[in-house]
C-alpha cells in the first residue's frame, strides 16, 4: 500500500474482522496512521507512539505475531458459520481474503517507517516484524477448530459462569495427572470417559464422590489440563447457578470444542429448588442433544441430597416415594467414582510417592511414624494431608 492513510482506510473497511479494531494496540495505532505528512505530527505523535509500543510490548515485541494472534482468535461471522457446519458463501470468502491481505499488510508495518513518516526521533524503541502468510495461517486454524477453538476458548482452558456469561479463569490450577499420586484406577475411569467425549462417542455425566481431600476436584482439573490440546475445556458452575445450565449447554452445543460443565462440592437440603433443575439436565437431555458437553460433579457424599432421620417421620401419604426422590439424584450420573480415605499403607505410599518427586530421602520407619502423627494432628489421612506433610518435610519443618 502506498501510504499509511490508505492502510487506515482499509482497516476502517473491515467487516469480518471488525472487532479487531477494538483491540488496544490497533486503537492506538490507527490515529498515528492519519498523522503522516501532517504539520506538527512529531509533537502530536511522540507520546502516542510511546503509548502504542508500551501496549504492544506488554504481550509481544513482534507486531506481526501480535496481529496474527488477534486474527486467529477472533470470533466473527465467518468462523461461527464454519463452527455451525455451514459453508461460507463465495462473497464471504472473497471478503475474508481481502481483509486478511489488509491485516497482513498492517502486520508488516515497520516501526522505522512509522517514525519516519511522523518525524519522530530514532531514540524511540522499535518493534519486530515477521513474514507471515495470514491466509495460510487462517486456513490452518479453521481446519483445527475442534482442537484449538476460537474466541476466548482459543486462549484459555478453564472458565466460570458469571451473570450468564462465560468468563476465562486467568490464573487456573495447572495441576497435571503426573502430579497426582495414588487413585490411579479411579482417575483412569474418569479419563476414559473424557476420552470418549473427545472422540465423539457417548460419554456419561460423572459424579466423583468420597472423603474430603482425596483429590476429586484435582482429578477433574488435571484431566482438562492433560487433554486441553485435544479440544477439551471446563466451565465451572456454582450450585446456585444450576438453573442456568440449560442455556449454557445450548450456547456450547454448537461449538466444535468439547466441554466439561464442572460442579464442585455439591450437596443439597431437601428443600433446595435447584434439585429439580439438575435432575432435568442429567436425565439424558445433555447427552442426547449435545454430544460435546458432559457434567462432572464432586461431592463428599454418595447421596447428594442430605437426608435426616426426621425426614422419615413426616406426614406425607407417599412418604417412601418422597424419600427415594431425594436420594436418587446421584443415580442420574452414569459414571460414579468413589474416592475413599486411604488406609495406613496407602497413605504412606502416597507420602513416599510425593517426597520421591521432591528428591527427598529419609528413613522409612521414621517417615511412617512422623507421617502418621501428622495425619492424626490434621484429623485423618488423605492425599491432601500427605501433600501438606511432604511440603513441610521439603521445607525442613519435620523430622528434625
Amino acid at each position: 500500500m502506498n501510504s499509511l492513510s490508505e492502510l487506515n482506510l482499509r482497516l476502517e473497511s473491515l467487516v469480518i474482522f471488525r472487532n479487531i479494531l477494538k483491540d488496544e494496540v490497533l486503537r492506538l495505532l490507527q490515529p498515528l496512521l492519519l498523522l503522516e505528512g501532517k504539520k506538527g505530527s512529531a509533537e502530536k505523535g511522540i507520546s502516542a507512539y510511546a503509548e502504542l509500543v508500551s501496549a504492544l510490548f506488554k504481550e509481544n515485541e513482534n507486531l506481526s505475531e501480535y496481529i496474527l494472534d488477534r486474527v486467529l482468535s477472533d470470533e466473527n461471522m465467518y468462523v461461527l458459520r464454519l463452527a455451525d457446519g455451514q459453508k461460507p458463501s463465495e462473497t464471504l470468502e472473497k471478503c475474508l481474503a481481502s481483509e486478511l491481505e489488509t491485516l497482513e499488510a498492517l502486520s508488516a508495518l515497520k516501526s522505522g517507517r512509522l517514525k519516519s513518516s511522523l518525524g519522530l526521533g530514532r531514540f524511540l524503541p522499535d518493534w519486530e516484524n515477521s513474514e507471515i502468510d495470514f491466509a495460510a495461517a487462517y486456513r490452518e486454524r479453521m481446519s483445527s477448530l475442534s482442537r484449538k477453538g476460537f474466541g476466548i476458548f482459543s486462549k484459555h482452558l478453564m472458565f466460570t459462569l458469571g451473570d450468564g456469561d462465560v468468563t476465562p479463569v486467568m490464573t487456573p490450577d495447572r495441576v497435571r495427572m503426573s502430579d497426582l499420586v495414588g487413585y490411579e484406577r479411579e482417575r483412569e475411569a474418569v479419563a476414559s470417559n473424557t476420552l470418549a467425549l473427545l472422540g465423539g462417542k457417548p460419554a456419561a455425566n460423572a459424579l466423583l464422590y468420597g472423603d474430603a481431600g482425596t483429590g476429586k476436584s484435582s482429578t477433574v482439573k488435571a484431566i482438562v489440563n492433560e487433554y486441553g490440546d485435544m479440544g477439551l475445556r471446563l466451565v465451572e458452575v456454582r450450585k446456585n447457578q444450576l438453573l442456568e445450565i440449560p442455556g449454557l449447554v445450548e450456547s456450547l452445543g454448537r461449538n466444535p470444542l468439547k466441554f466439561i460443565i464442572f460442579i464442585d462440592d455439591i450437596s443439597f437440603s431437601k428443600e433446595n429448588e435447584q434439585i429439580g433443575a439438575l435432575k432435568a439436565v442429567l436425565e439424558g437431555s445433555v447427552s442426547s442433544r449435545t454430544q460435546n458437553v458432559a457434567i462432572y460433579a464432586t461431592s463428599n457424599r454418595r447421596h447428594i441430597v442430605n437426608e435426616r432421620f426426621s425426614d422419615r417421620q413426616g406426614d406425607e401419604i407417599h412418604e417412601n416415594e418422597t424419600i427415594q426422590e431425594q436420594v436418587s439424584l446421584s443415580d442420574r450420573f452414569g459414571l460414579q467414582v468413589y474416592f475413599s480415605k486411604p488406609d495406613t499403607e496407602k497413605y504412606l505410599e502416597i507420602v513416599k510417592g510425593i517426597i520421591s518427586r521432591y528428591g527427598i530421602e529419609c528413613d522409612e520407619r521414621e517417615l511412617k511414624i512422623k507421617a502418621e502423627a501428622y495425619a492424626t494432628l490434621r484429623g485423618g489421612r488423605s492425599p491432601r494431608v500427605a501433600r501438606q506433610f511432604a511440603e513441610l518435610l521439603r521445607c525442613g519443618g519435620i523430622l528434625n
